[in-house]
């Protein structure tokens, strides 16, 4: 079994998992959790879209944990998104970043999958385990859901919410 596969995604694994749970704590957590599964259950793994394997298997881990709940996703301060676009477009990721916390997990998912990893829809149905056509209809939801909340006013649900005009 040569695990040394797996290597060259963990920093996708990371990227997503901080964009999913928005803490640097618990998103280290799940994908150390999702590594340690992946590697129990490499055995299991055909070959073919290994990168699809293991963000199935983060999806998993973290239904569970939230379930459980374990984590939270929320925003932090630290420029997660940020940090690779120049200044003078931080302020508006960081917005992005906190309208991505009114998404219902199953929306932010997909619209991290396809928006911040660049997965396809069949890649992410593939992923979480759902059908191409839930794919598109999640991510059509969130990206209107973020669109309102980005470009349309001050959310009803958190007024401190600073939207880009």
């Amino acid at each position: 079994m040569d695990y040394e596969l797996i290597l060259p995604y963990i920093p996708n694994l990371r990227r997503y998992a901080r964009a999913l749970v928005g803490d640097r704590h618990a998103a280290d957590d799940l994908v150390q959790d999702t590594l340690e599964r992946a590697v129990r259950k490499f055995h299991l793994w055909k070959p073919g879209d290994l990168r699809a394997w293991l963000f199935s298997i983060m999806h998993n881990v973290f239904v569970n944990q939230l379930k459980a709940r374990k984590i939270r996703p929320e925003v932090e301060a630290d420029e997660t998104l940020a940090e690779r676009v120049p200044t003078a477009g931080r302020t508006d990721i960081l917005d992005l970043e906190r309208a991505l916390t009114f998404l219902a997990p199953e929306q932010r998912e997909v619209v991290l999958l396809v928006g911040l990893e660049e997965m396809t829809y069949a890649e992410v149905s593939k992923a979480l385990g759902i059908p191409v056509g839930t794919v598109m209809s999640r991510l059509s939801r969130g990206r209107e859901k973020l669109r309102k909340l980005v470009d349309g006013g001050p959310s009803r649900t958190n007024p401190n919410l600073r939207v880009v005009q």
